[in-house]
């Protein structure tokens, strides 16, 4: 049984940040200020609104950084536990070394992303079909970076940020939109204490038809490149 008012979120939020040249140089990703607010809370204050308290950061170079700033999340008005990577696990290794405060049902976002996602209708669109995991999907066309990924009869048929040769079966119009729910279970595809991506485990979980499509209607925003920061910055001047 899924809580729906008590859903928790893993952050990876271990990365190098490496094209963001000299801004991320001595400041992890979830630091960069936006018109003087850290990312991460940008992001907390929406997951927050959406109920989701139960924070679980992945946190690897210069983590300690953001554990200084955010402590448990309580000025935040969530509850956040940090999962730290001595070294690079990658997006899959960091989730599978925070097994143990897992929950047996969790989402998962990049700490890059910021997006718009009616959170609890994902997950009752989980609990209602028995599936390992589920990634959701916005239909991009290419606008905001290269689709990667097919979807038929609810399930995600192919996933490929490298292949993009034209498919007649399965047409490539999806991007990946950057939320995950996983089973707990779903973590026994990722090998322990080694380097390991989502990227390599979708197709395990494509070729066992075991992963959802949820399609979200609405663009997302990153800060994974300074143009990125660009368009992030002028929608929340927007507001």
């Amino acid at each position: 049984s899924l809580r729906l008012n008590d859903m928790q979120m893993v952050i990876l939020a271990g990365g190098m940040g490496t094209r963001l040249g000299n801004l991320t140089k001595n400041l992890p990703k979830s630091l960069v200020s936006i018109e003087g607010k850290p990312f991460l809370e940008y992001q907390l204050e929406f997951l927050q609104k959406q109920s989701i308290r139960d924070i679980v950061l992945c946190v690897g170079h210069l983590g300690t950084q953001i554990k200084e700033r955010f402590g448990d999340g309580s000025s935040f008005n969530v509850n956040i536990r940090y999962s730290t990577e001595d070294e690079l696990l990658g997006t899959a290794g960091a989730i599978k070394k925070a097994e143990s405060m897992l929950d047996d049902t969790f989402f998962t976002m990049y700490g890059d992303s910021y997006l718009f996602l009616d959170f609890k209708d994902a997950m009752s669109f989980f609990g209602s079909n028995n599936k390992l995991a589920l990634m959701t999907v916005y239909k991009n066309h290419n606008l905001y970076d290269r689709s990667n990924a097919a979807i038929a009869d609810n399930l995600v048929k192919k996933y490929s940020k490298i292949d993009v040769t034209p498919d007649t079966v399965y047409n490539m119009v999806y991007i990946d939109y950057g939320v995950n729910v996983f089973r707990k279970q779903a973590l026994s595809l990722i090998p322990e204490n080694e380097y390991c991506s989502l990227e390599t485990i979708f197709p395990k979980l494509i070729e066992a038809n075991e992963f959802l499509a949820y399609e979200v209607r609405e663009r997302f925003f990153e800060i994974g490149s300074i143009n990125g920061i660009t368009e992030f910055t002028s929608y929340i001047r927007g507001g």
